[in-house]
């Protein structure tokens, strides 16, 4: 009964080993799945470097429109502001020439205004002295 029962045992630990090579054998890769793996890892691994350089180039490239979109905004702001320095210049020289302008005009109307006046005053004078002192009927 001895040997029975160690042949029972011995039959056991095949059995058991058995199990145990078809679960290992489940996690064991031959050597072509060892190399799709890492082919299919290294294949990972440079598309997320592709990706990854593409975003880098968009940002750079997003970043360079805005830098020059800036500067050509600056530089349009200077050039309006250039424009409106100009403009306000002219008319603010041309409100001053103006002014001066005006009042020379003003005062040689006046300086008429007097002349006349003064040319014509005798005659007023004597057309309302005249319909004062006439007596009409």
């Amino acid at each position: 009964m001895v040997n029975g029962e160690e042949d029972r045992r011995r039959r056991d630990r095949r059995k058991n080993d058995g199990e145990k090579k078809l679960r290992l054998s489940k996690f064991r890769c031959s050597d072509f799945e060892t190399q799709f793996l890492q082919f299919y890892k290294c294949a990972e691994q440079e598309a997320q470097h592709i990706v990854n350089a593409a975003r880098s180039a968009k940002q750079a490239r997003l970043k360079q429109a805005k830098d020059e979109a800036e500067k050509e905004i600056a530089e349009f702001r200077a050039f309006m502001e250039a424009e409106f320095q100009r403009k306000l210049e002219q008319t603010s020289g041309d409100s001053g020439a103006n002014v001066k302008r005006l009042d020379q005009e003003t005062f040689a109307k006046i300086q008429h205004l007097k002349a006349e006046s003064e040319s014509i005053s005798n005659d007023v004078v004597q057309m309302l002295l005249r319909q004062v002192t006439t007596v009409k009927n």
